[in-house]
């Protein structure tokens, strides 16, 4: 994008209260609904018709978000790349992104590992609820073993990021179903791609072009979907409560208290003195800049599909260079998901509690960099983290189907660790930014 101006203004129009209201809206009506749910007969009936009704509401939201992200991922990453123009440029805002991805990765992992160690949350669950849990969640925890048990070993992961069909990579990555790296794979290929055209200029600028308009209308079919974020967030919460109530909630508040803490540290603490540090900027100023992402992101549950609006809110609010914040956000929105790698961490641990597993230190090292690497190549989507969680189960030994004890609370954490994965692209892209303008 060659200017900011390439990102359509939203108007200041208080949207993310009303996504606020929705979200409240939908929690409230979900309990009532539950409470009525609860007493059998015809309440009960018409409750599961006015789920029924609102499931769809609240899935077409998101499918009209996410049916974008590829062309928006793609054309947004070919561009950044052409945009910076200077391959040794390109190379310094690369390295310094896995710099400040690095930081922010270990430290989210490290936080979630030590207050799981010391809160213990998995011994407050009584064997009768772990049952309950299972059984409740064991045809989903099925799915998520299914998938994981077609994971790959390091050396087969590299080589997947250099895709042999880039289109079928492409078909693949949203819904999982990709046999390589999905997102990761195609990230790659637009980034190769992107750097060939900076070397032939004259001969690629119809497809730059072209990309330059796909990327545009992307950025228009989300902002009309942000419109009905209101509705469609209301929909998803309401489905959500109005089906599990409180109860899952109560059996599982210590564990949910945990990763709640971590996450807050993670945003309050160590991105305040990140931004502080390396990016020049006032902590209390960066949040109240960032707030439209942290609501749409929290509301959404996925990183690919704030997208657009991390970078309206890192060209309008930032002031970021568009070249500079396009390729850390679009790049990010995959690979910078550090508050899944602190969620990742906590669940193996709480997990190996719950079943009485006692991991040794070197267990415990190898949860803390397996997350690492699965917080990179989580898809940016609701629930994309669940099937790379098994992955790290699977590796020290804890029961994979104890995925089913943490599904029912996960959309709520799901919608906090992508606010902190959204958060943490921006205080990247922010530090990346002023480290290049220092340099120049």
């Amino acid at each position: 994008m060659a200017d900011s101006q390439a990102v359509p203004a939203r108007k200041k129009s208080g949207g993310h209260i009303w996504i606020l209201v929705g979200l409240i809206a939908g929690i409230c009506c979900g309990l009532v609904a539950h409470s009525v749910k609860a007493g059998g007969g015809s309440g009960e009936a018409a409750v599961m018709n006015l789920i029924a009704f609102t499931e769809p509401i609240g899935k077409l939201f998101l499918r009209l978000m996410q049916m974008v992200v590829l062309p928006l991922v793609f054309s947004a990453l070919f561009l950044a790349v052409v945009d910076v123009g200077d391959l040794r440029k390109l190379g310094r805002i690369g390295l310094m992104t896995l710099f400040f991805t690095a930081i922010l990765s270990f430290s989210a992992v490290m936080i979630g590992v030590t207050l799981v160690n010391v809160v213990k949350p998995g011994k407050s669950l009584s064997k009768e609820t772990e049952k309950t849990l299972i059984e409740k969640y064991s045809e989903k925890a099925s799915e998520g073993v299914a998938k994981a048990n077609a994971s790959k070993t390091l050396g087969q992961t590299l080589v997947d990021l250099l895709p042999e069909n880039p289109i079928q990579e492409m078909a693949g990555a949203v819904d999982g179903s990709s046999k390589g790296n999905g997102m990761l794979a195609v990230m790659f290929f637009a980034l190769l791609a992107g750097i060939a055209a900076t070397v032939k200029p004259d001969d690629c600028s119809t497809l730059v072009g072209t990309l330059r308009g796909m990327y545009e209308i992307s950025m228009t079919i989300i902002g009309w979907a942000l419109k009905l974020a209101p509705f469609g967030a209301g929909c998803l919460v309401f489905g959500v409560t109005a089906t599990m109530g409180t109860d899952i909630l109560k059996a599982l508040i210590v564990f949910v208290a945990v990763v709640i803490g971590g996450l807050l540290i993670h945003l309050l603490v160590i991105y305040s003195a990140v931004i502080a540090i390396f990016g020049k900027m006032s902590p209390l100023t960066f949040f109240r800049k960032v707030s439209d992402a942290m609501f749409v992101a929290f509301s959404t549950s996925s990183s690919s599909a704030t997208l657009s609006t991390s970078l309206k809110v890192a060209h309008e609010e930032l002031k970021l260079t568009p070249e500079t914040a396009n390729f850390v956000l679009t790049v990010g929105a995959t690979g910078n998901q550090n508050g899944t790698a602190l969620f990742e961490g906590i669940v193996v641990l709480f997990l190996a509690q719950v079943f009485g597993i006692d991991l040794s230190i070197n267990q415990q090292i190898t949860v803390v960099l397996m997350s690492v690497l699965a917080g990179v190549g989580t898809a940016g989507v609701p629930g994309g983290s669940i099937p790379l969680i098994i992955v790290v189960l699977k590796s020290v030994g804890v029961p994979a189907d104890g995925i089913a004890i943490i599904l029912g609370v996960d959309r709520i954490l799901d919608m906090s660790r992508t606010l902190v994965n959204v958060v943490g692209d921006l205080v990247v892209a922010s530090c990346v930014d002023a480290s290049m303008k220092a340099k120049s």
